[in-house]
C-alpha cells in the first residue's frame, strides 16, 4: 500500500478529544511518525493528549509556517519516498482551509501522493449549520480589513452580495478585536440584516446566536478574545 498525506484535525478549543475526534483519527495518529505541522509545540501537545502511543522524541516535525521556502515544502514530503505516512495538522480545526496546509496538498497532488482529510471539527460548517441562514450558498471570506474605511466599505459590499445572491457570508477576526468587528458591523449593516455570532464553538462557553442588526444593538454579547465566527445575511 503506497504512503499517504492525511489531514488530521484537531480541537478547536480545550475540548476533550474523545467529544470532537473519531476514534479512528487518533488509530491513524498512532501509525504515523512524520508530521508537517503550523507550530511544533502545540502540535507535540496536541498528539500527547489525543494518546498517541509513540515516544513524542521518536516523532519527526516538519514546521510550515511564513519563513518556510518553497524547497523546504517539498523536503517535507520526502518520507512518502520511504512509504512513510504524513499527517499534516494546523493550530485549530481541520487543515487546509484557512490554513497553510493547502500548500503542501497542492504540492502532493501534483507529486500523485494521495490525500486523505479526516472527519474532525470545523468552525466554519459547524456556524453554518446553527446559524439557521442559507446553507446551500454560503462563502468563506477570512479577515476583513481593519481600517475602518476600507472595512465599513467591504462590509456593505458582502451585504449587498448576500442579498442578490442569495448567500451567506462568513468572515473573522483576531479575537482581541472582536468587540470592534461587531460593533463595526452593528453600525454599518442595515437593521433587518441578519447577524450570526458563533463563539467558542465546541466548547463548554459556547455561544451560537441569530438574531437581527436591529435586536443585536439592544443587547450585545461579550466575546473579547473568544474564537467567533460572523456570518451576516440579507433577505
Amino acid at each position: 500500500m503506497s504512503a499517504k498525506i492525511y489531514l488530521i484535525p484537531t480541537t478547536l478549543g480545550d475540548s476533550p478529544i474523545d467529544n470532537v475526534i473519531p476514534k479512528y483519527v487518533v488509530d491513524i495518529i498512532n501509525d504515523t511518525q512524520h508530521y508537517i505541522v503550523e507550530n511544533i509545540k502545540t502540535a507535540r501537545r496536541y498528539l500527547i493528549k489525543a494518546g498517541i502511543k509513540t515516544k513524542i522524541d521518536d516523532l519527526t516535525f516538519y514546521e510550515l509556517n511564513k519563513h518556510s521556502s518553497p524547497e523546504e515544502y517539498h523536503s517535507y514530503l520526502n518520507p512518502i519516498k520511504d512509504n512513510k505516512n504524513i499527517g499534516v495538522i494546523s493550530e485549530a480545526g481541520t487543515p487546509g482551509v484557512a490554513d497553510p496546509g493547502a500548500d503542501i496538498v497542492e504540492i502532493a497532488h501534483r507529486k500523485n501522493i494521495p490525500v486523505v482529510p479526516l472527519v474532525g471539527p470545523s468552525s466554519i460548517l459547524l456556524s453554518v449549520m446553527a446559524s439557521g441562514l442559507n446553507g446551500q450558498n454560503f462563502a468563506f471570506l477570512g479577515y476583513l480589513p481593519i481600517k475602518r474605511p476600507e472595512r465599513s466599505k467591504r462590509l456593505k459590499e458582502l451585504e449587498r452580495r448576500s442579498q442578490i445572491e442569495n448567500q451567506t457570508q462568513l468572515f473573522i477576526e483576531a479575537p482581541y478585536r472582536n468587540m470592534q468587528m461587531m460593533e463595526d458591523i452593528l453600525s454599518i449593516c442595515s437593521p433587518d440584516t441578519k447577524l450570526c455570532i458563533a463563539t467558542d464553538i465546541t466548547l463548554e462557553t459556547e455561544f451560537i446566536k441569530t438574531k437581527s442588526i436591529k435586536d443585536w444593538n439592544k443587547e450585545k454579547p461579550s466575546i473579547h478574545k473568544r474564537p467567533t465566527i460572523f456570518l451576516i445575511h440579507k433577505d
